[in-house]
C-alpha cells in the first residue's frame, strides 16, 4: 500500500514545537526537494516518471529515510516528534512505492481535492452510510482523478467502462480499461 508523503509531512509539522525544530524543518527541506521533482514530471508519461524517480528522486529517499532513523534514536520516542519520525519510519516501505511505478502519485492530494466538495455535501456522496460504500466512493472517486489527470472526460470514460465490462472483459486484460489506455485509443492526438 502506498502512503501519502503529505500525510507524513502533516504529522511532522504537528509535532513541531513551538520553539522550533531543527528536525522538523530538515525533514521539510527534504521533502520539498522530492515534491520538485515531482513538480517537474508531473504529466509525464508513466515509465518517464518512474525513470527519473529512480534516477533523481530514490537517493533523496534513500539519504531522508537514513537521515530520519538517525535522528529517530536522538529523540525520544513518546515524544510528539519522535512518534511522527516513528510514523514515517514504521511505513517507509508505502513511503517509498511511488519509486517504483509512474502511475503511483507521491501524495493523495489529487484524489483528496477531487472528492472534497462532494464529500462536503454528504448527500451527494453515493453509499456514504456503509464502509463498503465509502471504498466504492473512493474507487470511482480515484478513476475521475485518473480520468482528469489524463486528459479523458469521465463520464464518456465510465460509460464505456461500465459498457466493456457488461460486455465480459478478461480480468487478465484489465490494463486496457484504465484511464491512461482509454486516452490513448480515444483522444487524438494534438
Amino acid at each position: 500500500m502506498a502512503f501519502c508523503w503529505a500525510h507524513g509531512r502533516r504529522k511532522l509539522i504537528k509535532a513541531k514545537p513551538k520553539k522550533g525544530s531543527p528536525i522538523v524543518d530538515e525533514a521539510l527541506v527534504r521533502i520539498a526537494a522530492l515534491y520538485k521533482i515531482e513538480d517537474a514530471i508531473r504529466g509525464s508519461a508513466p515509465d518517464h516518471r518512474r525513470a527519473v524517480r529512480q534516477d533523481l528522486s530514490r537517493p533523496l529517499v534513500d539519504q531522508f529515510f537514513a537521515w530520519l532513523a538517525a535522528q529517530a534514536a536522538r529523540v525520544s520516542r513518546k515524544s510528539d516528534l519522535g512518534e511522527a519520525l516513528a510514523y514515517m519510519l514504521r511505513r517507509q516501505h508505502g513511503f517509498r512505492l511511488f519509486l517504483e511505478d509512474g502511475h503511483v502519485d507521491m501524495d493523495s492530494n489529487l484524489v483528496e481535492n477531487a472528492i472534497r466538495s462532494p464529500a462536503m455535501n454528504r448527500r451527494n456522496a453515493l453509499f456514504s452510510g456503509h464502509d463498503e460504500g465509502g471504498r466504492s466512493w473512493a474507487r470511482f472517486a480515484s478513476l475521475i482523478g485518473s480520468c482528469k489527470m489524463n486528459g479523458v472526460e469521465p463520464y464518456g470514460y465510465l460509460r464505456n467502462l461500465f459498457t466493456r465490462l457488461a460486455n465480459g472483459h478478461l480480468d487478465k486484460d484489465i490494463d486496457a480499461l484504465m484511464p491512461w489506455a482509454y486516452a490513448e485509443t480515444h483522444i487524438p492526438s494534438q
